[in-house]
């Protein structure tokens, strides 16, 4: 069987949604009605190609310091230019998804993926609501709502949020992986 790029089908699919009504399933997800502790939107620079520096030790829990944590993985998980095994460690339950990651390690597709936060509210110490675009190859899947979830005292991406867009991209089909 032959690999899919998880990133090209979310990205295409929506983008051209209207032309091509064959994609019209949603990639959101938004984590329960938890009031908000905190919202702040969210400048971003470019994504980071390795793990955090905060690793060694817990992320912070709330405050700015989540935000930029939250927003430094998002965006390191979604680039092209971090490793599969990085990938790994910034998704929640990161090893149930080692094969789909490193399956696209290495395609074109996947090289070119970037991520853009837009904004972050924290809704616990433990979850947050990410705002983001999603661009590949030049087309962008904007105004996309994610979970982050913390988890081993780092910040994730949901692993709800992930199989969004696995779903998306096997047109509304949730992989064996996401059941």
């Amino acid at each position: 069987m032959r690999a899919r790029n998880i990133w090209a089908a979310p990205a295409f699919g929506l983008a051209f949604a209207v032309a091509l009504t064959a994609c019209s399933s949603s990639s959101s997800s938004n984590p329960g009605s938890a009031p908000s502790s905190s919202s702040a939107p969210v400048s971003s620079g470019p994504a980071s190609t390795s793990a955090p520096a905060s690793t060694a030790a817990a992320e912070a829990t709330s405050g700015s310091a989540a935000t930029s944590a939250i927003t430094s993985n998002w965006e390191s998980f979604f680039s092209g230019k971090t490793s599969a095994a990085t990938k790994i460690s910034l998704v929640q339950n990161g090893q149930k998804f080692a094969s789909v990651i490193n399956n696209q390690e290495g395609s074109p597709q996947t090289a070119s993926a970037s991520a853009t936060v837009t904004g972050v509210t924290l809704t616990s110490g433990t979850s947050a609501t990410v705002k983001y675009n999603v661009g590949i190859s030049g087309a962008s899947l904007n105004n996309q709502s994610g979970t982050a979830v913390y988890e081993d005292g780092v910040w994730k991406v949901g692993d709800s949020t992930f199989c969004g867009l696995l779903t998306l991209e096997n047109l509304g089909s949730a992989p064996s992986v996401c059941k």
